[in-house]
């Protein structure tokens, strides 16, 4: 999830976000990926930022996907956040997210691709309790067009889901809460298919390391989930069973 903040004028920041995903439908999955992204408020209300993902995977014995071991960059994104609405002067936040990138490496079965995604988030935020409590929803909608190396077929699938998460402060600088998240999977860009379905929960913290620097955890669990024309429940086909992140920034 995101909030609605951007940051104010001037402010520069490099960020570590670290990503890891486990478990599938049988077998061993583990996919980790290690982004490094400096990011700029070059105007109010307005963020950009620029990132490099490098990729890990170790994937065994997992039904529909090839044994790999691997490490490799994996691609770049780039990131652009406007915000019309700000919670300290307005009944909510509200800020419109877009994202576009470029991989090479599959991020789900590690294959060698040529893989281009966009993603388009609303996120809004409201303070409950002033300094207290800070509730937020996202709304998010993404797609991607994927051609393996040595293929002929281009693939196509887009992803639709709700988010909602709360922190409250358990004292200066460390705040403490958890979040749920809905997401459907499609085959083709445009919603024509659908694939499958999960609901995420799990906890999440934030620690105010110093003045310029902090540190987000999160991890969740599928909680429920369903593949299209299956009565299980649980969806590990198109969806992971751990997630888990951890985000480090400090800014210059």
């Amino acid at each position: 999830m995101i909030g609605a903040d951007v940051g104010t004028v001037g402010e520069r920041e490099f960020q570590t976000e670290t990503t890891g995903r486990f478990g599938r439908s049988g077998g061993t999955y583990r996919a980790i990926g290690h982004e490094f992204e400096l990011e700029f408020v070059p105007v109010r209300n307005f963020r950009v930022e620029v990132g490099s993902t490098f990729a890990s995977h170790l994937i065994s014995g997992v039904p529909g996907l090839d044994d790999q071991r691997r490490l490799s960059w994996q691609g770049a994104s780039i990131d652009f956040r406007y915000r019309f609405l700000n919670r300290e002067t307005a009944p909510f936040g509200l800020t419109f997210a877009t994202e576009v990138h470029g991989h090479r490496v599959d991020e789900t079965t590690a294959e060698a691709v040529r893989s281009l995604g966009t993603e388009f988030r609303l996120a809004f935020d409201r303070e409950l309790v002033p300094d207290r409590i800070i509730a937020a929803f996202n709304l998010l909608y993404e797609s991607e067009w994927t051609r393996v190396v040595g293929g002929g077929v281009m693939e196509r699938d887009s992803t639709a889901g709700a988010a909602l998460g709360m922190l409250a402060q358990v004292r200066p600088g460390f705040l403490l809460g958890g979040e749920a998240r809905y997401l459907r999977k499609y085959e083709g860009i445009g919603l024509e298919e659908l694939a499958g379905q999960a609901l995420f929960v799990g906890p999440t913290a934030f620690f105010q390391l110093s003045k310029g620097s902090r540190l987000t955890a999160s991890w969740s669990i599928q909680a429920w989930g369903r593949p299209a024309g299956s009565i299980a429940s649980l969806d590990l086909v198109n969806f992971d069973r751990h997630q888990a992140r951890l985000v480090f920034g400090v800014n210059f």
